[in-house]
């Protein structure tokens, strides 16, 4: 069997609902330390664009005016922690020295929606597979510990459903661990968490275009993320015309699942050299962000 049929192979089984993300990541990681990814084969080119397309396709399991009214309510609160995430990252980053584009990802898949808000600004700001790759393996790590760890904390604290709610979908980088610690502490926090972060979803968009202003090309002109409004199209088409919601959900569950095929793709990428090289800046990066933020929202939401 020679590299091409193994690799495909091994992105085909990516796209059954059984491989994760972070499994998808191993998967790509295992291959390219074996040497077992084709060199003919453009990962960069493939990689940027599926991952526009995956985006796309998110942007159909958003429900508009459900985010609007979430957003309403709790804009104070999610707009502050967003931008104080932000903050501290880029002047924690400064003082730990570490690549701008790596720092800026994690503290954006911190501040946003994790592996979701990555892959939505890596186009933007033009990052390499390499960075994507450290950037999304910080978040999947800590989110697996985030999905055990509140739980606990929560009870140990006697938060109650709403507090504990609105502390998962402030401090848990994904979407899918936000739901998985609501749901193991309670169905009103399990409301409250899905909710709260699926309006901050929703700041991809400004952030985005924010983004792609830092971002010259070589004519010294912004780079455009077109991607961005085609994702904005997907929200207001699947809220206008709800009687298609059947179609939107596949549409959903197809991008879900080409982010799982775009995380395999991009661990291909990544070489134990580049890894080396990197060192554990990333990730103690991304766990002192982390904490920092989990501390001071819990703080805020025990003291109010």
């Amino acid at each position: 069997m020679n590299n091409k049929t193994i690799f495909f192979a091994a992105g085909l089984v990516c796209l059954t609902p059984w491989i994760s993300s972070p499994s998808a990541l191993v998967i790509g990681l295992c291959l390219s330390s074996l040497g077992l990814v084709p060199e003919d084969f453009a990962l960069n080119k493939v990689t940027k664009k599926l991952l526009a397309y995956s985006v796309v396709g998110l942007g159909f399991g958003i429900h508009l005016q459900e985010a609007i009214t979430v957003t309403t309510e709790g804009i104070g609160l999610i707009a502050t922690s967003i931008f104080c995430t932000l903050i501290f990252g880029f002047l924690l980053a400064r003082a730990m020295k570490l690549e701008t584009k790596i720092s800026y990802l994690i503290s954006c898949g911190t501040a946003i929606c994790g592996g979701s808000a990555i892959a939505a600004l890596s186009p933007t700001i033009k990052a390499t597979e390499q960075q994507i790759g450290l950037a999304l393996a910080t978040v999947f790590i800590l989110n697996s510990i985030a999905l055990f760890v509140f739980p606990m904390v929560g009870h140990a604290l006697l938060l109650d459903q709403v507090t504990f709610g609105t502390w998962a979908a402030i401090a848990i980088h994904d979407t899918s661990s936000v739901v998985g610690a609501a749901s193991a502490y309670g169905e009103q926090a399990l409301t409250t968490a899905t909710t709260l972060k699926l309006s901050r979803a929703l700041w991809i968009v400004p952030i985005s275009f924010m983004s792609a202003l830092l971002v010259k090309n070589k004519n010294g002109r912004a780079a455009f993320p077109y991607f961005i409004l085609f994702y904005c199209v997907a929200i207001l088409v699947s809220d206008y015309l709800p009687q298609y919601e059947f179609v939107y959900q596949g549409i959903f569950a197809i991008a879900k699942q080409s982010l799982v095929v775009c995380l395999f793709l991009i661990g291909c990428s990544i070489s134990k050299e580049n890894m080396k090289a990197s060192g554990i800046k990333p990730m103690a990066f991304g766990v002192i962000l982390w904490l920092l933020i989990s501390v001071l929202s819990l703080s805020w939401l025990l003291y109010r």
